[in-house]
């Protein structure tokens, strides 16, 4: 039985489906994600390409290229930080979520936080992997 799981910017114009759930869960505390969600890390979980179902026409979604290889996608009306994935190599065909837009409950199984080594100075919570 698939389980569908549903998410959606903070002005619900991009809504979309995850036909399987997320895995290779991680809290980025690199530079570009920090800045990207205006937090201290992000949470992203990852899926192949095709389990991901945007909801409507989409048109909301706009995109950044945040590096050669690396493009952000993102709402155009609210701003919301939705996905990310890399445009060639070993996981060109896997598309990264913002956690924090999945509407419907998930828990991960395994989880990490990366790139600790550029953790921002005031973040006093506990990191664990």
């Amino acid at each position: 039985m698939t389980e569908l799981y549903q998410g959606s910017c903070l002005c619900s114009a991009v809504s979309y489906e995850l036909l399987t759930p997320p895995s290779a869960v991680s809290h980025c505390h690199c530079t570009q994600c920090r800045k990207s969600h205006g937090a201290a890390f992000a949470s992203y979980g990852s899926v192949p390409r095709n389990s991901l179902r945007i909801l409507g026409s989409g048109t909301s979604i706009k995109s950044y290229a945040s590096s050669e290889q690396v493009l952000r996608e993102f709402c155009a009306q609210c701003g919301s930080t939705l996905f990310w994935s890399r445009s060639e190599g070993e996981f060109a065909d896997w598309v990264s979520i913002a956690l924090g837009t999945l509407d419907t409950p998930f828990i991960p199984r395994k989880q990490k936080h990366i790139h600790v080594d550029s953790a921002v100075h005031w973040n006093t919570c506990l990191l664990v992997d």
